[in-house]
């Protein structure tokens, strides 16, 4: 990465319609099939969130998102450039270009996220036909396509 580069204030996890997250979250969600493949937690800062969702979520109508304060979990986080992996391999790319930068992955803390890491959950529904940043769940960080 860049020197330049400026950590965010927020990562996010997104999260299918069901099943819905608990409330309260518990010490740890279950992990999806795709985190447990590749052996870390897909996160995406909000500028890479509607890629996510356009790559991996285009027919869904909602998602959950996780709202992750960067802090809390800085000293598992690894970011990466999936550039050039196909998407089979671990970390599998979906932006072909590189536009989107590097995305941040927990490695270790047992692959765990639940209450101590997440802020907060909210449900994000789709506005008209694709992911857009129309009804952003969160009063700040909202995401640019």
């Amino acid at each position: 990465m860049a020197a330049s580069f400026i950590t965010p204030k927020y990562i996010y996890k997104i999260l299918p319609p069901n099943p819905p997250p608990p409330s309260p979250l518990p010490q740890a969600l279950p992990v999806s099939a795709l985190d447990a493949r590749d052996n870390f937690i897909h996160l995406s800062t909000s500028r890479q969130v509607i890629g996510t969702l356009r790559n991996f979520f285009a027919n869904e109508d909602y998602v959950w998102m996780l709202r992750i304060p960067y802090k809390r979990v800085e000293k598992w986080i690894k970011w990466e450039n999936s550039v050039g992996k196909g998407p089979d391999e671990p970390g599998g790319c979906w932006d072909t270009t590189g536009s989107m930068g590097y995305f941040p992955h927990i490695h270790g803390n047992g692959l765990k996220l639940g209450i101590e890491e997440v802020e907060s959950t909210a449900r994000w529904v789709k506005g008209e036909g694709e992911w857009g940043p129309a009804g952003w769940p969160f009063d700040e960080d909202t995401p640019k396509i």
